[in-house]
């Protein structure tokens, strides 16, 4: 087996299986969507709203209520389903299935790689690292790489870095404010590129380490980003960061005449 690759623990296979065996049936999914929209329900609402029997739903809540998805209560002679919070980690058994669950890493990375503020004579390798990730075609919606006028009007002063290796730029890393009102003053937008010849070596991690640091120590408190679900590296590399996966923006936006989807994911300082 190539890499360094590793088995999924049984306990937490155990408990993926039995989340995704739970959601394996139609009227059970249909059951945890309506608690789901409406909040909460009755027994006898459920059995009406999607036209089954009060045993089978019965034994559909008491499943989904054992594996954490749904709560419930006895009011009187009828019993009250409400949404519990297993529905909200579903996913994260799925990432971990999928091996999107990396150890969190808290070290900057290997020790070859060098980060540093972006200077002007960085522009050019930064361009072209940029250009390298555009080309993969699941990195960026964007099709042509930005002019260094463009980038630098956006970009956050004293939150630009760049990574070298044996004294070459390997890779780059900037912040981008989402939003120009106050409220927002603390939430950026990551992005994070490598070079094509240095990429599986760690570039990104001590990349991402050093914005997430600068981040905090800046007073930042959200940092968040939208990841092709295809960038599986790009998303192992923020799990492992800290950071979560919001959700998934389905037909966001299009690439070269495509619908594709992105996945927000976001970190929240530390309190």
């Amino acid at each position: 087996m190539s890499g360094h690759a590793e088995a999924l623990p049984p306990a937490v296979a155990e408990d993926c299986a039995h989340r995704f065996a739970c959601l394996a049936d139609p009227t059970r999914l249909r059951l945890l969507h309506a608690v789901a929209v409406t909040g909460t329900a009755t027994v006898g609402e459920l059995t009406e709203l999607l036209g089954i029997s009060q045993s089978t739903c019965s034994h559909h809540v008491r499943t989904l209520a054992e594996a954490g998805f749904v709560v419930a209560e006895r009011e009187g002679t009828t019993t009250r389903i409400s949404a519990a919070g297993g529905h909200a980690s579903f996913p994260l058994a799925a990432e971990a299935a999928l091996g999107l669950l990396a150890a969190p890493g808290g070290d900057r990375g290997p020790v070859d790689v060098t980060v540093r503020s972006l200077v002007g004579r960085d522009w050019p390798a930064v361009r072209r690292v940029y250009a390298e990730g555009i080309a993969t075609g699941n990195a960026t919606f964007e099709t042509e790489v930005p002019t260094r006028a463009e980038l630098d009007a956006k970009w956050l002063a004293g939150h630009r870095w760049v990574a070298e290796v044996d004294g070459q730029v390997a890779g780059w890393a900037a912040l981008t404010r989402v939003s120009e009102r106050a409220c927002y003053a603390g939430v950026a937008e990551t992005s994070v590129y490598v070079g094509a010849a240095f990429r599986g070596r760690g570039v990104g991690k001590a990349l991402l380490h050093k914005q997430i640091t600068a981040a905090d120590a800046d007073g930042l408190w959200t940092l968040q980003n939208s990841v092709f679900p295809e960038n599986r590296a790009s998303l192992v590399l923020h799990r492992a960061a800290g950071f979560r996966a919001v959700g998934v923006r389905e037909r966001i936006g299009q690439l070269d005449g495509a619908w594709r989807d992105t996945v927000l994911l976001e970190r929240r300082a530390p309190n």
